[in-house]
């Protein structure tokens, strides 16, 4: 039982790692890396249960708290974080993300399930063809009024489904709005906190109908075992991600990362319909 312990904690750690490195270098929260690493783990250490998305959802959301802290506090030294746009889009983030915690209260497992491989598979196509989501050449103004309104609230709802911290919507905006990559990838981190804290309070207190099927240390959608493990690899590769974006040219990185999310979106829709 230890040296299986020893490999949840381990196994957790490193995908921590691994989200904290993600969310340092393209301004995501990391939950594209934390949901599937614990729908993969949780099966081994606790009866295989149909609740386990929602718990991997909620920590992943929690650990999302925590890496985009992180990495926001190391852009921050960098000048990078334009936290005007993360003061007027907060109130319609933290709107969409308690609509999407309503639906996600109400959504069967599968479904969310189903969600998020699509939602994964969407994103991808950022990842392995930017050039052809963010057309060189081409650029907006920063969205305002009922525009500004609309997207932070689709944004946090969106997120808030899949568990993960909605940066790279707020990259493509930020970039194709005439910003830098890096001032794009350091706010986006912000964002990920504001959807990252309400959605990991609405999962802890969401009503858990089977507690009894969940891996221990579980409260309400949020296992804590997890989430320190998680929490203590991103602390301490954020920075590391942060650096990175600073210093390289990500398109080669992006293209890797979109294939491993077509990987995570196939694998999650075999696991439905088997």
């Amino acid at each position: 039982m230890e040296i299986e312990l020893l490999w949840f904690v381990l196994t957790l750690c490193c995908a921590g790692a691994v989200a904290g490195i993600t969310a340092g270098l393209f301004g995501n929260g990391g939950g594209f890396v934390v949901v599937p690493a614990l729908l993969a783990v949780f099966p081994f250490f606790t009866p295989n249960s149909e609740e386990l998305v929602k718990v991997a959802i909620g920590t992943s959301l929690a650990s999302i708290v925590v890496s985009s802290a992180r990495s926001v506090m190391a852009h921050r030294r960098r000048g990078a974080v334009d936290f005007e746009v993360l003061k007027s889009w907060s109130i319609w983030i933290v709107l969409g993300v308690l609509g999407g915690l309503a639906i996600a209260n109400h959504t069967s497992s599968v479904g969310l399930t189903i969600v998020f491989a699509a939602g994964v598979l969407l994103y991808s196509i950022y990842f392995l063809f930017p050039d052809f989501v963010v057309r060189p050449g081409v650029s907006f103004s920063m969205p305002s009024g009922m525009g500004k309104a609309t997207l932070a609230f689709v944004l946090g709802g969106f997120s808030a489904l899949l568990g993960i911290g909605g940066g790279t919507p707020t990259v493509i905006t930020m970039v194709m709005c005439k910003r830098t990559i890096q001032q794009a990838v350091a706010t986006a981190a912000g964002v990920g906190c504001l959807i990252g804290l309400p959605g990991a309070i609405g999962f802890l207190f969401m009503e858990n109908t089977s507690p009894e099927s969940m891996p221990i240390g579980t409260v309400g959608y949020i296992n804590l075992p997890a989430l320190i493990a998680i929490s203590v690899g991103s602390i301490l590769t954020a920075p590391f991600g942060a650096s990175l974006a600073h210093s390289f040219s990500e398109k080669k990185l992006k293209r890797l990362f979109g294939i491993y999310l077509v990987i995570v979106s196939t694998a999650m829709f075999i696991k439905v319909l088997s």
